[in-house]
């Protein structure tokens, strides 16, 4: 199937830069083996039950966001049992300890992406009741 992305120019840049020093052949085929990456990384923790305890990492532009991801911190107190906060310049670097439901932590990270100043969402899950 062919498909197309609307893709930053430095992100690709910088993909385009990876694939070709590890050798591979074309893009298509590094964006294949990165989806696939993902999925395997996605997978575990969106397979979940039961209660789990799990580190959320995210990056974020302080300036643009801070408010509503206070509003969000509050409304899953029930799940986030310390934070952790460090500003990188104009971006900042929060971490959330959590232990609760699966799908209550899962919801929590989702609700995060949903924000256009924050950059990336990590989920490493520690420990889960399976």
């Amino acid at each position: 199937m062919r498909t197309s992305f609307n893709i930053p120019d430095d992100l690709v840049g910088s993909f385009d830069r990876v694939w070709e020093d590890q050798g591979l052949d074309n893009r298509s085929r590094a964006v294949r083996e990165a989806m696939r990456e993902y999925i395997e990384a996605h997978s575990r923790f969106e397979e979940r039950s039961g209660e789990i305890v799990a580190l959320v990492g995210f990056d974020y532009r302080h300036h643009d966001v801070i408010e509503s991801l206070h509003t969000v911190q509050h409304d899953y107190q029930d799940v986030i049992l310390n934070t952790s906060h460090t500003h990188q310049g104009e971006w900042c670097l929060e971490s959330l300890f959590c232990r609760g439901p699966a799908q209550r932590v899962r919801a929590l990270t989702n609700r995060l992406r949903d924000f256009d100043a924050v950059g990336r969402v990590k989920v490493m899950m520690i420990r889960d009741d399976d």
